[in-house]
């Protein structure tokens, strides 16, 4: 029998270290500040930490843009402070991983700086140049995030640098062998100063196409995507196998996983399948299928929200536990820093909001796979109040306000679609309690927060019936072998309706799911009050006989009593 990875049992908690906790009154969160919550976050049942960026950058895509790979950002802390920050982390027996911004770097690294002396400069190859042909104004019709073209011209001479995101961030040349070495020993140091595992950002675009051709599907003269032709390119393989067999000679339990938004199951499996090293596990965007039948098509579909389509996400998401079974399951996760957050977008945050944050974290967790809990969540945080256009953080904004103003669409309309979009809507500070600025900081965070009497820490900490409360019990829950190395039944039900059954030898649970702000009333076998026990469950749910009536938002959880 294979021996379990650490990371198979792991418990992710995600910080974001702008938002998590400023220790020095500049509005801005900070390592100091994280390592005042160690114990919070170890009380919740976490094992392993995810911190986003934190080395030195420009922060115009908050320390995604990074500029020395060796340097922690002032803005964040000092070598001193992450480095105790690594040991606390350790000391209570668990796991770091960073974010590893490796498919780009801001233009003020010193490698571009050295890039844009000219084409005999060492560094030049460690970007991608191209010229414009005769009678175009680009190389190609490739679009960035931004919807911008993803070239811009060098400041000292005739050709083209690409950026596949903003403009202030240059893609590296994977191809050249250098720029590997360069990345591989970035990667040698951060473990070598204690680092447990990466989050390799933005992993499917580091291969470029040969060529770099136009993307066919593009509309004439219209905007391609650079990103859409070079993901998951023919040499991705190649580097990501090297990459790994070279960073695990310094770490041989080095978890790695690979940001992949479009990765359906079988290609994550093809990434992670066991006769393949490159990557350990995938985070897709692929989950949250949605219905677009209301969505404007003369609008671009991704700056438009449309309810989740839960026929196909239940779909979505049987395919990954069937596919990634015998790899310990998938990443399980609702929410990161750049989509909104989920309470706010597939659960109720007016009239069921505790019952609704408690049955995402059941449906979700309690499936076989590894669990990334995103800061705030445990206590049922919602999307940041920010109500500006000009707050909303959305690739392309300025384009699409105009061309929807010109469509006829209100202001209201469309900050509504946009504030369900934007990247930064999930941003907002930690809640600790309930003071003027969230006992976040003793002054005006950098991004518009929350402050609620009931949904922070402090509230939540001592009230038994919290969703705080109810994490640590689920969290706790999910530690069982059962919930770990079980396997996983989703059973054939209505759209609404989630239920799930998993397996471990004699041991069984039944996962009851309401997804829907609707009672719902079920008949289910005698057996069930009889020989099955609630080790689970949040308000309203009533089972009596066969009869087990979900309330709305409902969740139960049964396990099997054992009979000796």
């Amino acid at each position: 029998m294979t021996k379990m990875k650490w990371w198979q049992k792991a418990i992710i908690y995600q910080i974001y270290p702008r938002s998590f906790q400023d220790s020095n009154g500049d509005g801005i969160g900070d390592i100091k500040g994280a390592l005042k919550h160690l114990d919070y976050i170890q009380s919740l049942g976490v094992n392993t930490l995810w911190v986003n960026p934190n080395m030195l950058s420009p922060q115009e895509d908050n320390g995604y843009d990074v500029s020395d790979y060796y340097a922690i950002d002032p803005l964040f802390g000092t070598k001193e402070q992450s480095e105790k920050f690594v040991k606390e982390v350790h000391d209570r027996g668990m796991k770091l991983i960073y974010d590893f911004p490796l498919n780009h770097t801001s233009t003020e690294h010193y490698w571009f700086k050295e890039a844009i002396k000219g084409p005999d400069n060492p560094y030049r190859d460690y970007y991608i140049w191209a010229d414009a042909p005769d009678g175009r104004d680009y190389p190609n019709n490739w679009y960035s995030d931004d919807k911008e073209p993803s070239w811009t011209k060098e400041p000292n001479g005739n050709q083209f640098y690409l950026h596949l995101y903003k403009n202030s961030m240059a893609d590296l040349n994977w191809a050249n062998p250098s720029v590997r070495k360069e990345l591989l020993d970035i990667g040698k140091f951060w473990i070598q100063n204690g680092i447990d595992g990466f989050r390799l950002d933005a992993v499917l675009y580091i291969d470029k196409k040969e060529g770099l051709p136009d993307d066919p599907d593009a509309p004439e003269d219209g905007e391609g995507s650079g990103k859409l032709v070079n993901e998951h390119g023919p040499n991705i393989r190649k580097y990501l196998e090297e990459f790994n067999e070279e960073l695990r000679k310094y770490n041989e339990d080095l978890l790695v996983i690979g940001e992949a938004p479009t990765a359906g199951a079988d290609l994550a499996l093809d990434y992670i399948g066991s006769e393949n090293d490159m990557i350990d596990n995938v985070i897709s965007f692929t989950y949250f299928p949605e219905i677009d039948d209301d969505k404007d098509s003369e609008l671009p579909y991704d700056i438009q929200i449309g309810p989740l389509d839960k026929g196909k996400f239940k779909n979505e998401m049987n395919a990954w536990q069937i596919k990634m079974a015998d790899r310990g399951g998938p990443i399980l996760y609702w929410n990161n820093h750049d989509m909104p957050r989920a309470v706010s977008r597939f659960g109720d945050t007016e009239d069921y909001r505790d019952n609704s944050s408690k049955l995402l974290a059941t449906l979700m967790y309690l499936q076989k796979g590894v669990p990334i809990i995103y800061y705030g969540e445990e206590i049922g945080m919602k999307n940041s109040p920010i109500d500006d256009l000009s707050g909303f953080e959305v690739p392309g904004k300025e384009k699409v306000v105009e061309e929807a103003k010109q469509k006829g669409y209100s202001v209201n309309t469309i900050k509504r679609q946009l504030k369900a979009r934007a990247k930064n809507i999930s941003r907002g500070v930690m809640q600790w309690d309930d003071t003027e600025f969230a006992g976040f900081s003793t002054v005006k965070p950098w991004i518009e927060w929350n402050t609620e009497e009931k949904y922070n820490v402090q509230s939540q900490d001592s009230d038994p019936g919290s969703i705080l409360n109810y994490y640590r019990k689920l969290l706790s829950l999910k530690k069982y072998f059962l919930f770990v190395e079980g396997t996983f039944e989703l059973k054939p039900t209505k759209e609404t309706l989630y239920i799930y059954e998993r397996t471990l030898g004699a041991e069984k649970a039944l996962i009851y799911c309401n997804f829907s702000n609707k009672a719902e009333n079920l008949e289910v076998s005698e057996d069930l009050q009889k020989e099955w026990a609630v080790i689970l469950e949040n308000q309203g749910n009533h089972l009596k006989g066969t009869h087990l009536q979900l309330a709305p938002f409902g969740a139960v959880v049964f396990r099997k009593q054992l009979i000796e």
